[in-house]
């Protein structure tokens, strides 16, 4: 059963960077380097697993969905730093 999951996550994951993959192919506006794909596939790949782990170690459902909302806003402000630079700071490279 832990394995299913891990493998769905790992396929989810896969999925969502395709969509990139295939954008490059069909336009000029997205433009990803290798690093950048190893980069998001990092990111996502460790959300994840810390929301399988808070999902499997956290009875609580309040706490559970607290735990989970601060990952995703901590990722989603994460994304947005490289994506746009919107901190100016040093992983930005700005």
């Amino acid at each position: 059963m832990k394995n299913r999951r891990l493998l769905i996550i790992l396929l989810g994951i896969i999925g969502l960077l395709l969509i990139p993959a295939i954008a490059m192919l069909f336009t000029n506006e997205v433009n990803w380097s290798i690093a950048d794909f190893v980069i998001m596939g990092t990111l996502l790949l460790a959300v994840a697993l810390v929301t399988e782990f808070i999902t499997r170690k956290i009875s609580n459902k309040k706490y559970r969905i607290a735990f989970i909302a601060l990952l995703i806003a901590l990722f989603l402000l994460l994304w947005v730093e490289l994506a746009v630079g919107i901190f100016n700071s040093p992983i930005a490279g700005s």
